[in-house]
């Protein structure tokens, strides 16, 4: 726990966007479990493996680095529910206990991000980003991290490390890629699930990462469109990794609470693919600025929508349809079409200008006509098909059965991250999967903070400050000025304060820590 007596103190403005329309930007971001595993040794630890893998790279990007940072869990609050009440923790799973400081590896680089280990797997969450091309970048950033990470772990061990961008092990375990979105408050909960919910059911026929095998524990063969599909058992709760819910009420905003909450949304796959990545997220942004502005209008509901998850990642043909409440039926590929056609209209009627959004809608409606056409012709661009096309490769050369391990030998393979051995890196490499990013691009994320948001503040403090950072958070900077001094907790509760325009300034000006709280009064506000 942090000392009481550090100190607070509040700097950053808050940015009301209530009465705007944001299309697709908003602040968001992403944060992933990657599998690990010691292929030489299948009794190893993977608690032990993701500790090493976060102190690896920590020791090389932060190697002056004397006090082990620390995560500021003071300020955070995972049981409290959008419905309006807080889960006692005696209820509560020890899984979603994840205010409870564990000691294990625990890092903020100096990108804004968080890297840290989950109890099984290392996880990089990403700095928050305003829109879904930087949410894409930092993402990437974040498989280039990871890799790396793996790599030093593995000199320094002397034993072969890998890790997978993936959401199962195949053996009935299944870890998150979950997404976050700032959205207004005054927005009622019960109309973000009647939206939201056949979006995300439907979601993952292009966002889908492919999967071999049906079913949580790969028990019935086949081939399905989802990682995640399988593994959520409920409509809407508080839970992530049991009973998991289309909708999670997890509310802590790491923002203003009278005017954001924070959507949790838990039910997306891991995408290699760089342009996945970029329309999962934009997507999601311009449903959820239609459903802000009162704009989207919904005469259809799912009669089942946790069978209708399962039946849309088993039906890669689209063959089916999905039942309604009003005994209807529609395809996956109606009710998306449904959300993009609404948002052509969203866009012209709010005489939107930003480029970016009719860029994510354009895409979306051209990803979903050749979704309805001629599927394989998105083989370079939607992971689930350059997987299928690599498993029917295989398939076909040696005759093989769905059921055949081999195939769920390359289905892990395919998430592999290293550049020589991952079957979607080389595709990459190969042209034969598109990119969005140059790796020079990529490396600027690796390195440095988006600068429109309050990452770049706690990046520049841990790339300034390293040694005086005691812990920080999404909604803090805590700073350690001395052995008899107090520790100083800079509270950051606004997602568009301490930018680089704000801030420049400010760090030129302090050369040690002691200067940035000295240049730091009170009643400084930063715009």
């Amino acid at each position: 726990m942090i000392q009481e007596e550090a100190s607070t103190l509040r700097f950053l403005q808050i940015h009301s966007l209530k009465g705007s329309v944001m299309s697709v930007r908003r602040v968001m971001g992403i944060e992933s479990e990657f599998g690990i595993s010691n292929p030489q040794d299948s009794s190893a630890n993977p608690m032990l493996l993701s500790s090493q893998v976060v102190n690896a790279y920590g020791n090389e990007v932060m190697p002056n680095r004397i006090r082990r940072m620390r995560w500021d869990y003071d300020v955070e609050s995972p049981l409290r529910d959008a419905r309006g009440f807080d889960m006692s923790r005696a209820e509560a799973d020890p899984s979603q206990l994840t205010d409870d400081d564990y000691g294990l590896a625990n890092l903020v680089l100096p990108n804004g991000a968080r890297y840290y280990v989950d109890h099984a797997h290392p996880e990089f969450a990403s700095p928050e980003v305003t829109n879904p091309y930087d949410a894409a970048l930092w993402d990437t950033a974040g498989d280039r991290i990871i890799e790396r990470s793996a790599r030093l772990a593995s000199k320094l061990t002397g034993e072969l490390i890998t890790v997978y961008k993936n959401n199962t092990d195949g053996k009935g375990v299944s870890y998150g890629t979950h997404e976050n979105y700032q959205v207004l408050r005054d927005v009622p909960f019960t109309d973000l699930v009647k939206f939201l919910t056949p979006f995300f059911v439907t979601r993952c026929i292009f966002a889908g990462a492919g999967r071999v095998g049906l079913g949580q524990e790969n028990l019935e063969p086949g081939f399905q469109i989802s990682q995640r599909a399988d593994f959520f058992e409920a409509e809407v709760g508080l839970e992530t990794t049991l009973r998991r819910p289309i909708i999670n009420t997890r509310d802590e905003p790491h923002a203003d609470p009278d005017l954001y909450r924070r959507l949790h949304v838990i039910i997306g796959d891991a995408n290699m693919s760089q342009k996945m990545t970029y329309l999962k997220m934009g997507t999601t942004a311009i449903v959820l600025s239609m459903i802000e502005a009162g704009f989207l209008k919904l005469d259809f509901e799912l009669y089942d929508p946790v069978t209708s998850m399962h039946l849309v990642s088993h039906d890669y043909k689209f063959e089916t349809k999905q039942r309604l409440r009003d005994g209807s039926e529609m395809s996956a590929l109606e009710i998306q079409k449904h959300y993009q056609e609404s948002a052509v209209r969203f866009l012209v009627e709010t005489n939107e200008t930003d480029e970016m959004a009719h860029d994510v809608v354009r895409n979306w409606g051209r990803i979903l006509t050749a979704l309805e056409q001629n599927p394989m012709s998105l083989v370079n661009e939607v992971d689930w098909i350059s997987k299928l096309s690599v498993l029917n490769g295989y398939r076909n050369r040696d005759q093989l059965l769905w059921n055949d391990s081999r195939l769920a030998a390359i289905d892990i393979q395919f998430a592999d991250l290293r550049p020589d051995k991952g079957l979607a890196r080389v595709l990459q490499q190969k042209g034969k999967m598109d990119l969005m990013f140059t790796e020079e691009q990529v490396a600027m994320a690796v390195a440095n903070p988006p600068s429109d948001t309050r990452a770049f503040f706690r990046g520049t403090c841990v790339a300034k400050f390293v040694d005086q950072v005691a812990a920080a958070s999404w909604d803090s900077v805590i700073l350690d000025l001395g052995p008899d001094l107090p520790l100083k907790r800079i509270a950051t509760p606004d997602a568009l304060g301490g930018t680089k325009l704000a801030t420049s300034e400010l760090f030129e000006r302090s050369k040690l820590a002691s200067d940035l709280m000295a240049n730091l009064l009170p009643e400084h506000v930063l715009a």
